[in-house]
């Protein structure tokens, strides 16, 4: 039951964007779309699952002094992995996301679960709490991206649902803005409902 928790905490009690507020560079950066929502979503998701595995397992040849510095390192290398896959493979959802790829390194998320738990757990837990956050990260910034993208120009995953476009300012970063505010609001009041 304890991994199952692990796994969920990400999507409901913990998500990272709507509850912990946290990553939202990338979330307000990336999400004018869902397919680019979704695609910054499953690359953080990599990153953050490879990551805490590879630190749960190499945490006791670490140096406390080096700590830090070291799961930088870690994660770099996940994320030119996942830079270089997404190059070769998808270049226009990679053209689309450009420098917020190469910030996944930096991210807040990957770098706290790094620190607060694949550093003190073992390699399932901690590779079941990366896919856990990481998939809640990937759905916040999906819905993120699919309000805005209905919004801003009634359609969703690029199919058009109506003629012309609706309210462009929800494509624009103001809209970005609010459409995550209110979201924020409706995660929140059913947080506390349940």
């Amino acid at each position: 039951m304890g991994q199952m928790q692990n796994f969920t905490k990400g999507f409901i009690r913990e998500n990272p964007v709507f509850v912990l507020l946290l990553g939202l560079c990338p979330t307000l950066g990336t999400t004018s779309s869902a397919v680019n929502g979704l695609g910054m979503g499953l690359a953080t998701t990599f990153v953050l699952v490879m990551s805490n595995m590879v630190i749960s397992m190499v945490k006791n040849f670490i140096p406390d002094k080096v700590r830090i510095p070291s799961f930088i390192v870690i994660i770099a290398s996940f994320v030119t992995v996942v830079q270089l896959t997404m190059q070769a493979y998808v270049p226009s959802l990679y053209e689309s996301l450009g420098l917020f790829i190469p910030l996944i390194v930096v991210n807040c998320i990957v770098l706290g679960r790094a620190e607060a738990f694949a550093s003190k757990n073992s390699v399932g837990s901690s590779i079941i709490d990366g896919l856990g956050m990481g998939l809640g990260f990937a759905f916040a910034l999906t819905l993120l991206g699919s309000a805005r993208e209905l919004l801003g120009s009634s359609a969703i995953f690029g199919f058009n649902l109506a003629k012309g476009d609706l309210m462009l300012v929800f494509i624009l970063a103001p809209g970005g803005f609010i459409v995550l505010g209110y979201l924020i609001a409706l995660i929140n009041k059913l947080n506390k409902s349940s």
